[in-house]
């Protein structure tokens, strides 16, 4: 562990985007003369790539293991996404910094930039979060919602694979075609066929982005009408240029706590104190802590679909809650003005009228739901959201 005060060695998870993440926290210490060394750290969530997160680990899949680093002494702090993190930590761990949030939006994907309702019948979306799932369902009932894993990459592909593979095929088709038409023509001593495409099929290739061009060797067992992504992992990544999305109105689909901010985990004490004076945005530590606190007193872990934004506006933080039953047919929801001189008591008592007005019953529904899913008790109580690694 480093012990010159302006060197730092944190840990991250070795995901493109969770690298991105941390290269924007390493680039703000730096300009603040720190020397800032990352360090890869697999995770559990790495480690099982086949399993929903929502039934991963007991204190969060993707930071248990980077922030036990920290607590062992091996690394002075962890990068991780405020998202991921679960609302009880180690009393000697804090969290010393959270750098301006980007957008907590949720952003809904298509091979065509499709809206919602512009979306046929019976679409099939693609999440792992069960926030996004009884939000989607709440909206349109007749949408199939299916599972999605994976990096944003890895979830972009999947979606434009299909769109892509058949645009390959009929390309190659229209050429071969093109190709025996313009040999009968020169036989005959005819006009030469002009083709369907103005350009070869290798022309249209060369001129994908690198991520079309990876979907087009990827298999697919589901083919996705759309997906919803957070708009934060997807700027994040470098893929909001190459991708069609829409904005989905954070009133009606409301993000996870902490959805689009970093946070900076270290040992309680004299680092953690200088990592919060060059690193921290109070506006943003506002914001989060009333959403995590909204969380944590409603409770319901990973297994209940809850969304919570704060947005400072004045002297108030204007939040939005959603609790949902899992298949989103019921909701007990509020927006309230909270004042930001006693933003953790005010989120308390929002809680405490959310829990009265029935959504302790919703949590406690999908919790007996949940552990009726998981006899052996191996889901514990994980991070809150489901798509784990989109930002």
């Amino acid at each position: 562990m480093s012990r010159h005060g302006t060197q730092l060695r944190l840990a991250t998870r070795g995901s493109d985007l969770a690298l991105r993440q941390a290269a924007e926290v390493e680039a703000a210490l730096e300009d603040r003369r720190f020397e800032v060394e990352l360090v890869e750290v697999e995770t559990t969530g790495d480690e099982i790539r086949d399993e929903l997160i929502h039934r991963l680990g007991k204190t969060g899949a993707f930071v248990r293991s980077l922030d036990e680093k920290v607590l062992d002494g091996e690394l002075d702090g962890a990068i991780h996404s405020m998202k991921d993190m679960p609302t009880d930590s180690p009393d000697e761990l804090v969290v010393a910094a959270i750098p301006e949030r980007a957008s907590a939006n949720d952003v809904l994907v298509t091979p065509d930039g499709k809206g919602l309702d512009e979306l046929p019948e019976g679409a099939t979306v693609g999440t792992s979060s069960l926030r996004r799932k009884a939000q989607l369902l709440h909206h349109r009932e007749d949408l199939n919602v299916e599972p999605l894993r994976g990096n944003v990459d890895t979830r972009a592909e999947k979606l434009l694979a299909p769109t892509l593979q058949r645009e390959h095929e009929r390309r190659t088709e229209a050429e071969k075609e093109k190709q025996s038409k313009k040999a009968q023509a020169q036989k005959g001593h005819k006009k030469e066929y002009e083709g369907e495409f103005d350009r070869t099929v290798e022309e249209w290739f060369n001129d994908l982005a690198e991520i079309e061009r990876r979907a087009l060797e990827r298999e697919v067992e589901t083919e996705y009408d759309a997906i919803v992504l957070a708009q934060a992992g997807l700027e994040r990544s470098g893929l909001a240029h190459h991708l069609e999305y829409v904005e989905l109105p954070s009133s009606e689909f409301v993000p996870a706590p902490g959805q689009g901010a970093l946070a900076v985990t270290a040992l309680d004490g004299d680092l953690a104190g200088d990592i919060n004076a060059v690193l921290d945005h109070p506006r943003t530590r506002v914001e989060t802590t009333v959403e995590r606190t909204v969380l944590r007193e409603l409770g319901g872990g990973c297994v209940a679909p809850i969304g919570v934004h704060g947005l400072i506006q004045g002297e108030h933080v204007h939040v939005d809650v959603q609790v949902f039953s899992q298949d989103g047919t019921e909701v007990v929801e509020a927006s309230r003005d909270v004042p930001v001189e006693n933003h953790v008591s005010a989120a308390k008592e929002l809680a405490a009228d959310l829990a009265d007005r029935g959504a302790d019953e919703l949590i406690a529904a999908a919790t007996a739901d949940a552990d009726a899913d998981d006899p052996e008790g191996k889901r514990g109580e994980s991070v809150h959201e489901g798509d784990v690694g989109d930002e």
